[in-house]
């Protein structure tokens, strides 16, 4: 193995403080580089990287009809999560939900739902988030601004989110997430008017979402 010895010699130091360079300035600017790549990666290696686990996660929804409340979810969705520890201004959460997998419990209902009269999943399969900025709101808190994607129109909006259960030794974390209700019209998810005037849904729709994540290998 050949070893490189760097020497860089600053003023008048002591002999113990220079390292010695055989090679010229051509080591001299390999050393450097080296040395700046490690600080990099080092910067890099910061980030801790995350990854949904659908089995111990809810992403679920609730509705009025009536005088009643409906309620549902998303079976099969991935996402990331980026933790900056020391900055946590820097992390971000990025989302995808198959539209198809919608469960209401109620076969018939789910089958419209994903039909071109509401969702219309042939189209639109997908739902996506995507981080535009994250504010730290406490210890164990944030604020995740993003985008939303669905049924072909992005809208901003802000998830609240809090740390249930700090990152164990399996290194599994577990998050609550919140948000303000979602306006149906703003994603154009609205039935004909004939069946929309009858249907007594309301144009709100609550948000229910807790995350299990692992990080990843």
């Amino acid at each position: 193995m050949t070893w490189i010895y760097c020497a860089i010699s600053f003023g008048a130091a002591p002999p113990s403080a220079r390292f010695l360079c055989g090679a010229g300035a051509r080591r001299l600017q390999f050393c450097i580089a080296a040395l700046l790549m490690a600080g990099l990666g080092a910067t890099a290696s910061a980030k801790e990287s995350y990854k949904f686990d659908p089995s111990g996660s809810t992403i679920g929804f609730s509705v009025h009809q009536f005088l009643g409340t409906t309620r549902g979810k998303f079976t099969n969705f991935s996402g990331t999560i980026e933790v900056d520890r020391e900055h946590p201004e820097n992390s971000s959460v990025t989302a995808q939900i198959d539209v198809r997998s919608i469960d209401t419990r109620i076969k018939k209902r789910d089958d419209h739902l994903r039909s071109a009269e509401f969702f219309n999943v042939e189209k639109f399969p997908r739902m996506t988030f995507k981080t535009r900025t994250v504010k730290r709101t406490g210890p164990q808190s944030g604020d995740i601004l993003g985008d939303l994607t669905m049924h072909g129109v992005t809208k901003p909006i802000t998830l609240h989110v809090k740390l249930l259960t700090p990152i164990n030794e399996t290194g599994r974390t577990r998050w609550s997430v919140t948000t303000d209700p979602i306006t149906r019209r703003d994603f154009n998810l609205m039935f004909p008017p004939a069946a929309e005037s009858v249907s007594g849904i309301s144009q709100t729709v609550a948000i229910n979402i807790e995350i299990e994540a692992k990080r990843a290998e």
